[in-house]
């Protein structure tokens, strides 16, 4: 039987088909006039719900949050001109954190581009789709409606194959209702698995991990991304190699592991630092990381090991970007890493560990009992008023769950968290570090808690950050969300404060609040349950209660503003922008960056 043309489908309702194939099922966004046929199409196929943000910045960060908890797509629309031009930051954000998210934009009718339609953004004017090159990996107008699956194919295939990342589908308001052929095909046939590799590389880096001496692992983000903590784990454990991780990368293996020297770079634990500045390593193998500023200690030329650096990553153009990599191996982080424990297994065939496994083991006890795993330790019991920021960052640690999702936004908060809070299970910690934009862990908090429904989620944010996106809290009580907000107000931008305090000597100050944010009262006008907390030892009986009541909720932690977080190689980065002639910083900024007081 043929079917008619009232029996075929829209683009849209196209379009829909494919994101339930790909396993969507919420897609955040502002409804406006262009973009109503996909919700007219979502109402009708009633198998993905709309949630509607309150700010298109915010819903391309829920978007964000959303495809890194499930490790697959998230999706996001706005509509055109200001709608789309919103979401660019949270766009951009995906786009350096490499995730997978795909932004659907509406355009006004194509017989009205050029004529100064309202909200007009076409190649006659605001260009949405030029505007989104740069920060997508794709970014492409729907040329014509009988294209749709070919085009949302491409779209699907470019942001879930090799280094996964945004891409930007306009839609044209006259192109969604057309009907065309009904032309399905599950993502099996359009995009491949990121199982390639380079099988002599493998095999060279099997060959030197295990004739190495005194061995180094740094795994990134990338291993967040595909996965691949077991075989990361598994891999360390095989050959009883120390692992840290990059800040972006902090979570990826157990930080409770004996094998654990914690975070290296911003902010990372001195453990870490004096093993991978020691110039004792022999071989080093990275795992998905970039190695820029943050994860180098602002590029620290001792970070080069002696024999070799295997640098294992899915983007070949990171390859001896930043360090020279005598063995560059392209692929997926997983699939690589399960193919060298292979390999590693097939080269102790032939030899005879002997007790060196065990020699290791007590070698790395002791350098682990000579070296503090963070700074300041004494702060993390301090009892004095006003709380210290690392004594509320202790309490939480003990109030949550081991494998609790934990959103960490820019700022104070971030250092606090990158040193001071442990992480038990992989693939539980996210901060945006790729473009650390403030306000991005609120809204991500509520994508996560929607793509895990059944796991305790938090946002740890700063008051700065909450007044970047703290309305997006509403949108968690409309959806019945039990997301925590935990909300370090220290009354202004903490960070900026002390690198002020620090370059400038104090000369002026740009960065406290003259009113500070009532945050549990904004909070309470938008429906959230809400707490305050001022003193030691309430924050773990406030986390408690408010996570057993399963409702959205804010806690208010009024913390320290003076108490300066561990930021120097920061403040070392940044003495070197403003002056290339910069090498150090001086030694009593260095002691106050430690964390003294």
């Amino acid at each position: 039987m043929t079917e008619t043309r009232t029996d075929l489908p829209t683009a849209v309702q196209v379009l829909v088909r494919y994101l339930e194939g790909e396993g969507v099922g919420h897609i955040f966004g502002i409804p406006g006039g262009p973009l109503m046929p996909l919700y007219e199409a979502l109402f009708e196929r009633a198998t993905i719900r709309p949630v509607l943000s309150k700010h298109e910045e915010g819903a391309a960060f829920m978007a964000d949050g959303y495809a890194r908890v499930r490790r697959g797509l998230g999706v996001c629309c706005v509509t055109t001109g200001p709608g789309a031009t919103n979401a660019l930051t949270g766009v951009a954000c995906a786009c350096a954190d490499s995730t997978p998210v795909l932004i659907l934009s509406a355009l006004v009718a194509t017989s009205h581009f050029g004529k100064g339609a309202a909200q007009e953004s076409t190649p006659f004017g605001i260009d949405l789709v030029d505007l989104y090159k740069p920060v997508t990996k794709a970014s492409v107008m729907l040329s014509n409606p009988e294209k749709i699956a070919e085009t949302v194919r491409f779209a699907l295939r470019t942001a879930m194959s090799g280094r996964t990342g945004p891409v930007h589908l306009s839609l044209p308001a006259d192109f969604m209702k057309r009907k065309v052929p009904l032309d399905a095909v599950s993502p099996g046939r359009y995009r491949a698995s990121p199982e390639s590799f380079d099988r002599a590389s493998v095999r060279e880096a099997a060959r030197r991990l295990v004739r190495a001496r005194r061995p180094a692992m740094l795994l990134g983000h990338g291993v967040d991304l595909s996965g691949a903590f077991e075989a990361a784990r598994r891999l360390a454990e095989r050959l009883c190699i120390p692992v840290a991780t990059s800040p972006k990368g902090k979570g990826v293996f157990p930080e409770d592991h004996l094998l654990s020297l914690g975070v290296f770079g911003f902010a990372g634990s001195p453990q870490a630092e004096a093993y991978f500045l020691s110039g004792e390593t022999d071989v080093l193998i990275t795992v998905g990381t970039s190695l820029g500023e943050l994860s180098t200690n602002s590029w620290d030329a001792r970070l080069r090991p002696k024999d070799a650096l295997i640098q294992i990553d899915s983007d070949p153009h990171e390859m001896g970007k930043n360090y020279p990599a005598h063995l560059p191996v392209v692929g997926d982080a997983k699939t690589v890493l399960t193919e060298l424990l292979f390999q590693v297994e097939r080269e102790l065939r032939w030899q005879d560990p002997g007790s060196a496994p065990m020699r290791e083991m007590d070698r790395l006890r002791d350098f682990k009992a000579e070296h503090p795993r963070c700074l300041n330790a004494g702060a993390l019991e301090d009892d004095s008023l006003p709380l210290k920021p690392q004594r509320a960052v202790r309490e939480l640690r003990e109030a949550l769950p081991h494998d609790a999702i934990v959103f960490v936004d820019i700022g104070n908060v971030m250092a606090w968290m990158l040193h001071y809070f442990p992480v038990y299970e992989p693939g539980s910690f996210h901060i945006n570090l790729g473009l650390a934009s403030m306000g991005h862990a609120g809204p991500a908090s509520i994508g996560g808690q929607l793509a895990a429904p059944e796991r305790t989620v938090i946002a740890v944010i700063g008051d700065a950050a909450f007044a970047m996106n703290g309305m997006e809290i509403h949108t968690a009580v409309e959806n019945d969300l039990p997301v925590v907000w935990v909300v370090l107000n220290n009354g202004g931008l903490g960070m900026v404060h002390h690198g002020e305090r620090l370059q400038f000597g104090g000369k002026f100050s740009t960065s406290k609040f003259s009113r500070p944010i009532d945050v549990a009262g904004v909070a309470s006008s938008l429906g959230a349950a809400v707490a305050r907390v001022e003193k030691p030892g309430e924050l773990a009986e406030v986390m408690t209660r408010v996570l057993k009541a399963r409702r959205p909720a804010v806690v208010e932690v009024m913390v320290d503003m003076e108490a300066a977080p561990p930021m120097g190689s920061r403040i070392e980065a940044l003495n070197k922008f403003f002056d290339q002639t910069a090498t150090t910083v001086p030694g009593v900024v260095r002691e106050v960056l430690a964390g003294e007081r």
